[in-house]
């Protein structure tokens, strides 16, 4: 399991719960664009030193948020563009946020496409197209619980085929993007997809819809019924794209 850093306390606070289970959780660093109005000139310093450790996988999470727009574009521009080039430089991969902002995002990849490292478009909210060309970027989509409420046409990009299996890894977003069964408007085949005891593990954990760990067997089932192919095939495929992005055992 991989706890991700969106600021330099939370940073901090994953590298020392990975200390405090070994070989279970692993953490990323970095400032995700809400906090980038937090960055100071020693904050690049605490990533780095932070990405030293062997239980610190990548880079991230950072990007763009147009959408909230917490922090003033211009300064999200510019500390993506940093943590960007330092995952260049160290060889992490990188764990990305994008809403509202595809072609700015996309303008940065391309701009370091010959030296990306492979990265993630975590918590894909975005349309069939927008998957298809981050894709053809050599990019890993993460989906999360939004495939229950989906708006965006993320539904219509695995139905069509566009986004390949070994470009698709699933994560929660936790505390939020929990899956809501009751809300979701489903087709009886599809519903019938999600079996029992992902729902119940649903009801009986993720009170108040704070999203957790075990939403992922739900998440895993429905995005494997708009596939088209057998839960188990899609949980061994991610699995196995995980561990060759992040270089786990």
């Amino acid at each position: 399991m991989i706890v991700v850093g969106t600021s330099v306390h939370t940073t901090k606070e994953a590298l020392r719960l990975t200390r405090m289970f070994p070989g279970t959780l692993y953490c990323a660093a970095g400032i995700h664009p809400h906090d980038a109005k937090s960055w100071e000139d020693d904050t690049i310093d605490t990533l780095r030193e932070t990405a030293a450790n062997p239980e610190c996988v990548a880079i991230g999470e950072c990007g763009l948020d147009f959408n909230k727009d917490f922090s003033p574009r211009d300064t999200q521009l510019e500390v993506l563009e940093t943590q960007v080039n330092l995952a260049c430089e160290l060889k992490k991969p990188l764990i990305l946020h994008e809403r509202e902002a595809f072609n700015e995002m996309v303008a940065i990849l391309e701009k370091y496409r010959e030296r990306l490292p492979p990265t993630v478009i975590h918590c894909f909210t975005g349309s069939a197209e927008q998957a298809k060309k981050y894709v053809s970027l050599g990019l890993c989509l993460g989906i999360t619980g939004y495939i229950w409420k989906d708006k965006g046409g993320l539904r219509e990009a695995l139905e069509k085929g566009l986004i390949p299996l070994d470009h698709i890894l699933l994560e929660t977003d936790c505390p939020f993007m929990c899956p809501n069964p009751r809300g979701a408007k489903l087709t009886p085949e599809v519903r019938a997809a999600v079996s029992a005891t992902s729902l119940r593990l649903l009801e009986r954990y993720c009170s108040f819809q704070r999203n957790e760990p075990c939403s992922l067997p739900a998440t895993l089932e429905l995005t494997a019924a708009f596939l088209g192919v057998p839960p188990q095939d899609l949980a061994l495929k991610c699995t196995y794209t995980a561990l060759k992005i992040f270089g786990l055992d």
